[in-house]
């Protein structure tokens, strides 16, 4: 059997997220893991990704094809997983960035089982305005139901290049293009959300949903003391730019 393979977003503009994310998820790891950055210009160059967009002076990204704001690097990206993986039967992981790990990834995967797609489904609504550095929070169908998910390639062939380049958010994250009997529900302690999930959850992975504990306004968020343990645990401590820590040349890493 094949290293269990993750897909982490990448963006440019908080390698210390990626860090963290990759750091955590591999120090609980029970089994071997094959990380994969999930980079947008990487997938421009290999032509499966061309979904078009602009960024205006605030740094908001807006994309083309809907005219909807999105806040990350791989907001459209991650649904290119299937099509990565060749369509192949063998279960796949992503996450986005800002994610601390404090599980272990097995158990994310049994959970899973033979599921085609394994999500937690939220029924997240938040009502803040904005998020993240002061990037614009939407409300849409499935919010945060795309944010971790655990994919059987093979049975995700609704995600066809076209359908990642052309279908509006909605339908992409709204997951239109799966028959809803095909989504397992998982336990929300797996998509732990900073500001909505119940305190009361053991959160095994904890999103920071409103801005990774780095970020003004987030310092005291909870779980923020771990997430710089990890950061440190990550950087070795080196208070560089943590854009730099990260192998960007390199694709993948097993541990």
């Amino acid at each position: 059997m094949r290293a269990r393979r993750v897909y982490i977003g990448w963006d440019p503009r908080d390698g210390a997220a990626f860090a963290v994310c990759r750091h955590s998820l591999l120090a609980h790891a029970s089994v071997t893991v094959e990380v994969r950055a999930l980079r947008d210009w990487e997938l421009r160059r290999r032509g499966v990704y061309w979904r078009a967009y602009h960024v205006d002076g605030r740094g908001q990204m807006w994309d083309a094809r809907d005219g909807r704001p999105f806040s990350t690097g791989f907001s459209y990206t991650r649904f290119c997983v299937p099509l990565l993986e060749d369509y192949g039967a063998d279960p796949v992981v992503f996450c986005d960035a800002d994610m601390l790990w404090r599980a272990d990834v097995a158990e994310l995967f049994d959970l899973a089982g033979d599921s085609a797609l394994a999500c937690v489904k939220h029924e997240h609504r938040p009502h803040e305005r904005e998020k993240m550095a002061g990037l614009i929070q939407t409300v849409y169908r499935r919010k945060n139901w795309s944010s971790l998910m655990v994919m059987r390639p093979e049975r995700c062939v609704g995600l066809t290049p076209y359908a990642v380049n052309n279908m509006p958010r909605d339908w992409l994250h709204g997951m239109c293009w799966i028959d809803e009997g095909e989504v397992r529900g998982l336990p929300e302690a797996w998509n732990w959300l900073d500001g909505w999930s119940d305190p009361g959850i053991d959160a095994k992975v904890v999103h920071f949903t409103r801005g990774t504990p780095d970020m003004p306004g987030t310092e005291s968020v909870p779980h923020a003391r771990e997430w710089h343990a990890a950061l440190a645990a990550a950087t070795g401590g080196c208070g560089c730019d943590m854009a730099a820590c990260v192998p960007v040349s390199a694709l993948s890493e097993t541990r």
